[in-house]
């Protein structure tokens, strides 16, 4: 990431906003903006196979147990920005299940996953698509399921402003493409 091509830009947003970037407030604000950016699209340096890789901790489960159920996690919190206004995808709860074949991923690696997916510039379905499959990689199972709920403040705070909206995306990869008690599992709450 060119921070310093960032900062310049920046500043060229600023003085076309009709803004003096060397006043006291904003002096600084082109650094700042950078290094917010360099944090904020981190992921964009990962591919979705070098996040399998960098979160793919994994434990052997022996095969007769849990044979077939699934692992839920509900209410990951994450945010994004959207690559059409690159505005904040915001109040996102991710929820993610899986179905193990053999060996489960560590909880919190999932969690790192649907961070490290969402800072990309991105659009939710994708991001929903993005994380089942970097956790399908890292698990080694086909099966799983993606609910995303969030505010996107291209709707929310510019052009229809409706501040009570909310999308929902679900991404289905394998048996939960069919099998309604998997797909169940991520409920329709929003």
């Amino acid at each position: 990431m060119d921070l310093k091509a960032i900062e310049k830009h920046i500043r060229g947003i600023l003085t076309a906003l009709g803004e003096d970037p060397d006043r006291e407030g904003l002096k600084e604000t082109p650094a700042r903006v950078a290094r917010m950016y360099e944090e904020a699209f981190e992921g964009i340096k990962y591919s979705n196979r070098e996040i399998a890789d960098m979160f793919g901790k994994t434990f052997e489960v022996p095969a007769d147990e849990n044979a077939g159920e699934a692992v839920v996690i509900k209410d990951i919190s994450v945010f994004s920005y959207c690559e059409h206004h690159m505005a904040l995808m915001y109040d996102m709860k991710v929820d993610v299940a899986y179905v193990p074949r053999g060996r489960v991923l560590g909880l919190s690696k999932i969690a790192r996953i649907c961070d490290m997916a969402a800072k990309r510039l991105q659009l939710q379905e994708r991001l929903g698509r993005d994380i089942a499959e970097i956790i399908s990689l890292a698990s080694g199972s086909p099966d799983v399921g993606v609910r995303i709920s969030g505010s996107h403040s291209c709707m929310t705070s510019r052009g229809i402003k409706n501040v009570s909206s909310k999308t929902v995306t679900k991404t289905y990869f394998g048996a939960f493409k069919n099998d309604l008690s998997l797909q169940n599992l991520l409920g329709d709450k929003v």
